[in-house]
């Protein structure tokens, strides 16, 4: 486990701005965030805890990398009675799953969080990205596949997702990611499944069959991932040709790291990310969490994470004020998943049917990676 500290003092008075419970509750000092890692939770900490604890420079915010195993460690630590998380940043599947659990705090997003500029409560701001009741969104972003473009022996360069399979007309390694989600959908859509089609086939003994013996004809020839870093540096490295990552460590790789580099958006899966609370939290601790949220997820804030990373800002009054890439100074807009350009051939990534399969997909996709 990656812990990282932010001890921020700059002796700046709390300006206007977030104060949702100050002067009513008495507020912890601290708190454990739990997020990825890398480009992503850097730009949280940019656009969100950095100007948070400038505001507050009593406050310290404790980084926790932990995201990928947030529903099993919640888990764990509401069988032992000790939650050490104040807020965690899941993948909206997962925050359904924690809310079915009880393991996630159901919110009132009106009530918590603030309204748009206009006064368009935040409930209708967000829309139908909130998939859930314990589910505060923060971004759209996506899943998709870079590619080395210097790499030798291609004939061309690929345009649709099935090359990860076309070892023929673009051969070398592939890096693919150590979870079903994603991979089980492209498998279908590659053995020719139409995509209004794929989760009813999944629901069958024979689709999920199907899919792991499309997955197959890669398995021998991949390395699978467990870190969003993985494949950016996989491919930064030479050591594979192609590979799935999501689309802002990719932005990442290309355009602030000028690898020779990129993107392949068709079949991109559509994904939401967001902070859950967990269940349990000490009065104190819950008031921060709520002081922090209510900032952090305003119109401004999510607008200005997307200085700093190419995901979508889940609020709808956000998308007008995203701007330029903070230090590069590039128009940010086009390198969004979300850009007419790169959504011609998107697939929707269905959270509620994931919430209720994953567990036993998980166990047998690492079943048949083992064998």
């Amino acid at each position: 486990m990656k812990l990282k500290t932010i001890l921020l003092s700059t002796g700046i008075a709390a300006t206007a701005g977030a104060v949702f419970a100050a002067g009513h509750e008495t507020m912890a000092d601290e708190m454990t965030v739990v997020s990825w890692g890398g480009a992503y939770q850097n730009s949280q900490q940019k656009a969100y805890t950095e100007p948070y604890v400038e505001m507050n420079p009593d406050v310290s915010v404790t980084w926790d990398e932990s995201s990928a195993e947030a529903v099993a460690k919640l888990r764990a630590m509401n069988e032992a009675g000790n939650i050490t998380w104040d807020l965690v940043d899941v993948v909206a599947s997962d925050a359904i799953r924690l809310c079915d659990e009880g393991l996630a705090m159901e919110v009132d997003h009106d009530e918590l969080l603030a309204e748009a500029p206009d006064g368009t409560p935040a409930s209708e701001d967000f829309g139908d990205l909130i998939v859930s009741d314990c589910f505060i969104p923060q971004i759209v972003y996506s899943t998709t596949v870079g590619y080395r473009n210097d790499a030798e022996g291609w004939t061309g360069e690929p345009d649709t997702i099935c090359a990860l399979w076309d070892q023929e007309n673009f051969p070398g390694q592939r890096s693919l990611e150590r979870r079903p989600i994603g991979n089980l959908e492209w498998a279908l859509l590659c053995d020719g499944v139409a995509k209004e089609d794929i989760y009813d086939v999944l629901e069958t003994e024979e689709g999920q069959d199907r899919a792991f013996a499309k997955l197959d004809e890669l398995k021998d020839n991949t390395i699978w991932w467990t870190a969003g870093a993985d494949t950016p540096q996989l491919l930064a490295d030479g050591e594979v040709v192609m590979g799935s990552t999501y689309n802002g460590r990719l932005f990442s790789l290309i355009a602030e790291q000028d690898q020779p580099v990129s993107m392949l958006w068709d079949a991109q899966v559509f994904d939401l990310d967001g902070w859950i609370i967990p269940a349990g939290l000490s009065d104190e601790k819950l008031a921060r969490v709520k002081d922090f949220l209510n900032f952090a997820t305003d119109t401004q804030r999510l607008a200005d994470q997307s200085k700093y990373i190419s995901y979508g800002p889940a609020r709808q009054s956000s998308a007008p004020l995203v701007s330029t890439h903070a230090e590069l100074g590039i128009e940010m807009a086009p390198h969004m998943p979300t850009d007419p350009a790169n959504s011609e051939n998107t697939f929707l990534y269905n959270y509620e049917w994931w919430a209720d399969y994953r567990d036993d997909l998980d166990a047998k996709f690492q079943a048949w990676l083992s064998q």
